[in-house]
């Protein structure tokens, strides 16, 4: 799956599938699963390093959690987040994205923000570096929006989506995301626009969908009205670790058959003297 692949997916029919991903396992089984597009995203913070919102996550983060979902596929379009602050101008962001795609091995980079970061865009895609937009609810300055709710629900802010989503496709970007907003604003915005959209927490009427893979899979403490544990793996986790606890206190893990077993003469020739 290449860039312009993925942009023309556009209306084909199959809608495009994303997923986060943040390390070499989750990366080889998602590509395995046949999903479209792995997005290294500034949500490792959350999910990952344990912090309390995407903010503090650094490029050097995201260039290493890169780095390792790219070792691990070979056809899966790998796009990574500019985190918060790393595209501040059209020079800081050229920098950031430029390692991204060389230390990393990105494919694309992915920025949020409408109009107000469009000329941004422009500047990396002039420069041949590919773009996924993303506006909607915007992680990285969610505390100005007023914490993590619907966006676009009044016509102004609707309207500034549109517009933030126009510019950015006219800046050069090649897919944008339509993040916690009303389903028929984004059915709107994908009938309206020439790149594909992807949703999360927009409905089903996007070109595609991402999810943060550890929401999938039952691993995050809160769960979202947007997204769908199609499997406890967590739980799952949970379970086995705590059965490996109650063996090792038992007294019957390591069992036989995970023993290896020596030469006796050694051990009768071994001074502790």
């Amino acid at each position: 799956m290449t860039v312009s692949e993925f942009r023309a997916r556009k209306g084909a029919g199959d809608a495009l599938v994303c997923v986060t991903a943040y390390d070499a396992p989750f990366a080889r089984l998602a590509e395995r699963a046949g999903v479209d597009a792995l997005l290294v995203g500034d949500s490792v913070g959350r999910t990952v390093l344990g912090h309390a919102n995407e903010l503090p996550v650094t490029v050097d983060d995201i260039v290493h959690h890169t780095a390792a979902v790219t070792r691990a596929v070979t056809s899966t379009l790998v796009i990574a987040d500019l985190p918060y602050m790393s595209y501040a101008t059209g020079d800081i962001a050229l920098r950031n994205a430029a390692r991204l795609l060389q230390a990393g091995g990105a494919d694309a980079v992915k920025l949020e923000g409408g109009a107000e970061s469009a000329a941004v865009t422009a500047a990396l895609t002039s420069r041949g570096i590919p773009v996924m937009a993303h506006v909607g609810l915007t992680p990285q300055t969610a505390h100005a929006l007023g914490g993590y709710r619907v966006q676009g629900v009044r016509l102004s802010a609707a309207q500034a989506i549109v517009d933030g989503a126009r510019a950015q496709a006219d800046a050069g970007a090649f897919a944008i995301v339509l993040e916690l907003i009303p389903a028929g604003l984004a059915r709107a915005i994908t009938e309206h626009m020439d790149i594909p959209t992807i949703g999360i927490g927009a409905g089903p009427y996007c070109d595609g969908q991402i999810q943060v893979i550890y929401d999938l899979l039952g691993f995050a403490e809160t769960t979202h009205r947007h997204t769908r544990v199609f499997a406890d793996v967590g739980g799952m986790v949970q379970s086995a670790l705590a059965d490996y606890t109650r063996d090792v206190r038992r007294g019957t893990f390591p069992a036989p058959e995970q023993n290896f077993k020596g030469n006796r003469g050694v051990l009768d020739r071994l001074n502790f003297d």
